[in-house]
């Protein structure tokens, strides 16, 4: 009888907890890519709460929600920071093909959820 519990929960809840597993695995995948010093490198620039040695050129990478309601947004300013500031001196990551369409993805789920 547990082990068709088991199943029966398993087959239930499988679909609806699969997407949050996956969505921790993006998260968690973004900050490795951004705590990266050779390829996100975002803590080259920005302060981020668990970050080491966290530079202090760029705003602090927190509230990014608030920031940026447009999860959208917050993609376009990674992928290409020069569109709204041609002086910025963050890189523009997904223009000069320094991270791939994914790895943009998986730093934008990191950085929104903090």
């Amino acid at each position: 009888m547990k082990k068709l519990i088991q199943l029966i929960l398993v087959v239930f809840l499988f679909p609806i907890a699969l997407p949050y597993a996956l969505a921790g695995d993006q998260i968690t995948e973004g900050k490795e890519i951004a705590f990266d010093r050779k390829k996100g490198n975002c803590l080259a620039c920005h302060v981020i709460d668990d970050g080491e040695m966290p530079g202090k050129m760029g705003p602090p990478l927190s509230q990014m929600q608030a920031i940026y309601p447009d999860k959208s947004k917050l993609r376009d300013q990674i992928w290409d920071a020069t569109k709204r500031n041609p002086l910025t001196a963050m890189p523009p990551f997904g223009r000069h093909r320094m991270l791939t369409e994914e790895e943009i993805d998986k730093v934008v789920d990191y950085i929104y959820s903090l």
